[in-house]
């Protein structure tokens, strides 16, 4: 497992999508990149244009609007040699205060030629933030579920 190089990559998206750089952010996108998002109870699936679409769309919303990206790591798990996925919870904040949903994504990035690039996400929108653990709070977070199970196996 490549971590380290998989760790400054995962750093380097999450620095594109907080300062809404499209510009930067899509260098990370396969163009083979499959998506299904359910927003709603409904179930959208998309490819690389129309996701390069919403995150253009989604950028000029915050930035129009004065706001900031607020995302919570919430886990980071390996696949397989070649492939991570970062479990990530993104929400608005305006005025220094976060929407109170926002959406829980799984996304698998996945090591090519060229370096790691975001292969796959499944998208769940209108997630209550409260509910999300993280950096950022929420009740618990995959690592602190693993180190509770470790402590158990003692």
């Amino acid at each position: 497992m490549d971590n380290q190089s998989f760790r400054a990559v995962l750093d380097a998206f999450l620095q594109a999508w907080e300062n809404s750089s499209l510009i930067e952010l899509e260098t990370f996108i396969s163009t083979d990149y499959q998506a299904r998002e359910v927003r709603d109870g409904d179930i959208a699936e998309f490819g690389y244009e129309e996701s390069i679409e919403g995150w253009k769309q989604g950028f000029e919303y915050v930035k129009g609007n004065q706001g900031a990206w607020e995302i919570r790591e919430v886990a980071v798990i390996p696949m397989k040699d070649n492939e991570f996925m970062a479990v990530l919870y993104a929400t608005i904040g305006m005025g220094g205060t976060p929407m109170e949903t926002g959406n829980l994504f799984f996304d698998t990035f996945k090591k090519v030629e060229d370096g790691w690039t975001l292969v796959r996400s499944y998208i769940e929108t209108g997630v209550k933030g409260d509910l999300v653990g993280g950096p950022l709070g929420g009740p618990l977070r995959g690592t602190d579920l693993k180190i509770g199970l470790d402590e158990m196996n003692r």
